[in-house]
């Protein structure tokens, strides 16, 4: 399968055009990044660059019947271009928008997107690492489909929605076990599902259907209320969805990845459908240890002033939770230390919680959104564990 990789106007320039905004690499740097990722996952990649809008219209219909799909990065043609939009329309090519910077934390007028709404999925400050994950997006959405769902009162709202993935028929003679993920981030909003992409589709393949679900995050002050309601409301979705998919209401596993681990908490506490089981991730899961580390304006961010939130916030403090749960976590992880993990199930256990503490030599933080990661086999095993 082949990807096209387009990058628009003075996109040329990087590695010299503002280096504090886009980063170091050079154009070519990027590319070469890219090809490398896309050929991790068996696929090829050509590339493309122009500052000309006609060019750009051009190289997306030429990839109507030769591209898979497209990872495209258009620039400033983003907040103006129309005929962009309508040529990923015509071409019916699969196309995620990439933005290096956080185009939603500068300029008013670089959080328009004309592209946006013609395109799979819109995926912003994350650096270079962008490209990768649109690369893997595509992969996996090829890979294993999802059915997008929304669970909210607006269905147009990108912030209430998940992706539903089944496994092969022939892996159950019934209903099947569902997770329901929760990624993270730090509950900022240039993180999204698509980190768990991968995940989703390795437990649809071993048996289990996966529930991927988006939430509202973080806006100056209050946001907390809105993102663990969300939380909570993905959970008790499922009984509608069990109107239209073959899913166990009674064998339904909560799991969330770092800051996702913390709105998981919350929705298996919260939600009316009771989870049978809580699987934290290299999850923040004690959030006064972390605000005296590195993270400490991730936490100031997530209770905006609100600082007598902090304990009721903080799910080491809110133990028992009532159902059995798995920390596991990475030695190696130098984004939330292990220590998250230890102290929350040594405060578990001494509320009398059945709670398991699974520590991975070596591993880091990101190893456990990698299917073919040791990390990530052992996650799995207790994910779909059916004891």
């Amino acid at each position: 399968m082949k990807y096209l990789l387009l990058n628009g106007p003075n996109l040329n320039l990087l590695g010299t055009r503002e280096p504090e905004v886009y980063g170091s690499d050079t154009l070519a740097d990027v590319e070469d990044k890219c090809r490398a990722w896309a050929g991790e996952l068996g696929r090829e990649l050509q590339v493309f660059q122009s500052n000309h809008e006609g060019e750009l219209i051009e190289a997306v219909h030429a990839a109507r019947g030769t591209s898979d799909g497209i990872v495209f990065n258009p620039g400033a043609f983003t907040h103006t271009s129309y005929a962009l939009h309508d040529a990923i329309v015509a071409a019916e090519v699969p196309t995620v928008e990439i933005h290096i910077s956080d185009v939603e934390a500068r300029e008013p007028w670089r959080r328009e997107s004309r592209i946006g709404p013609a395109c799979v999925r819109r995926i912003f400050g994350r650096g270079v690492d962008g490209y990768k994950w649109a690369i893997r997006h595509l992969h996996y959405r090829t890979v294993h489909p999802p059915v997008a769902r929304s669970y909210g009162v607006d269905a147009n709202n990108p912030d209430t929605m998940g992706d539903m993935r089944l496994p092969d028929p022939s892996r159950g003679d019934g209903l099947y076990p569902i997770a329901v993920l929760f990624h993270g981030g730090g509950w900022r909003r240039s993180y999204a599902r698509d980190q768990m992409d991968g995940i989703a589709a390795d437990l649809a393949r071993r048996g289990t259907a996966t529930w991927n679900v988006e939430y509202r995050r973080l806006p100056p002050v209050g946001g907390w209320r809105d993102m663990l309601a969300d939380g909570a409301a993905a959970v008790d979705c499922l009984r509608e969805l069990a109107d239209e998919f073959p899913l166990d209401l009674e064998r339904v596993t909560t799991v969330g990845h770092s800051a996702g681990g913390h709105v998981a908490f919350f929705a298996t506490h919260d939600a009316q459908i009771r989870p049978a089981r809580f699987v934290a991730l290299a999850s923040m899961l004690d959030l006064e240890l972390s605000s005296r580390s590195h993270l400490a304006e991730l936490v100031e961010n997530l209770l905006g002033g609100e600082r007598d939130y902090l304990n009721p916030l903080n799910p080491v403090r809110q133990v028992p939770l009532g159902v059995p749960t798995w920390a596991v976590h990475g030695t190696a992880d130098e984004s939330v230390d292990v220590a998250q993990s230890r102290n929350y199930v040594r405060a578990a256990q001494a509320a009398g919680e059945t709670a398991e503490l699974v520590e991975i030599p070596g591993a880091g933080h990101a190893d456990f959104l990698e299917p073919n990661s040791e990390a990530w086999a052992e996650a799995a095993r207790i994910i779909t564990d059916p004891a």
